[in-house]
């Protein structure tokens, strides 16, 4: 059994402070524009990998997908998480350093970013998203990271060897569910999706990157979401499903439509 002592705030000068969870949003981002960019530059020296991008293009669309993750991010959770409160307490909205983000609401920023910017230059839209998708689970790595050393987000009542008693969680001992979803949506999506584009060279810029992102970060959501507990303010749906679970299974269903429209298009050339 341990118990958690972290400080969610790691430099605190008084009036300003640097706290993990705002550190997590920048240093995932950086990581994440400079891994786009070793994509680019190694896979346009392989014709097999069909990239069409320009480093040049990516940075330019890095101020609208961090735009897409926060304003998407932090509305999501307002609107699948905790309408009810922000609705009656509107300011509040916009304090996004008291936390509150959702990924799936993250996930429709991006969409809709990445889609204003392709339509902009005339370009393909998964020619971005295929990219985005090798480097996302960096991002959601450090994000679950932070997660855990804020002691929010916890998981359920376990006797494990490696169960963790979360401040303000009760006295007793809980699943880090929030390293577990660092792990399989962070280490492990990272490792598969890079695998099958990077050494199996699957091809970008067809869409087959992104859906295939879509569909196994849903599992591996899913399954990280029988550990976790859910918000007090939400609960189960119908006494079974948590929200994270309901939200992945439609980006499951989006990932499969994007594979049969993609399938749809190659059979009509």
């Amino acid at each position: 059994m341990i118990i958690h002592n972290f400080s969610p705030v790691l430099v605190d000068l008084g009036i300003f402070q640097i706290k993990w969870y705002s550190l997590a949003y920048i240093l995932g981002i950086i990581l994440g524009w400079v891994y786009a960019s070793h994509i680019i530059q190694k896979t346009s020296k392989n014709e097999n990998n069909f990239i069409q991008i320009k480093k040049t293009e990516f940075d330019d669309l890095i101020i609208y997908l961090v735009f897409g993750i926060i304003l998407g991010g932090r509305l999501g959770y307002v609107i699948f998480y905790n309408f009810e409160y922000y609705s009656q307490n509107l300011t509040e909205i916009l304090m996004i350093w008291h936390g509150g983000m959702s990924f799936h609401g993250g996930l429709v920023g991006v969409i809709i970013s990445t889609i204003i910017f392709a339509k902009k230059r005339g370009d393909n839209f998964f020619k971005y998203t295929d990219i985005i998708s090798c480097v996302a689970p960096i991002g959601i790595f450090l994000g679950r990271i932070a997660n855990f050393i804020n002691a929010e987000l916890y998981g359920k009542a376990s006797t494990l060897p490696w169960a963790i008693i979360f401040p303000n969680a009760g006295n007793f001992a809980r699943h880090p569910s929030q390293i577990y979803e660092a792990i399989l949506e962070g280490l492990v999506l990272f490792g598969i999706i890079n695998y099958l584009s990077i050494k199996k060279k699957l091809i970008f810029n067809t869409g087959y990157i992104s859906s295939i992102f879509l569909i196994l970060y849903s599992i591996l959501r899913i399954i990280s979401e029988i550990f976790r507990e859910p918000d007090k303010h939400v609960g189960l749906f119908l006494n079974y499903f948590s929200m994270g679970t309901l939200l992945s299974l439609l980006t499951i269903i989006a990932g499969l439509f994007i594979i049969f429209f993609i399938k749809k298009n190659e059979q009509n050339i």
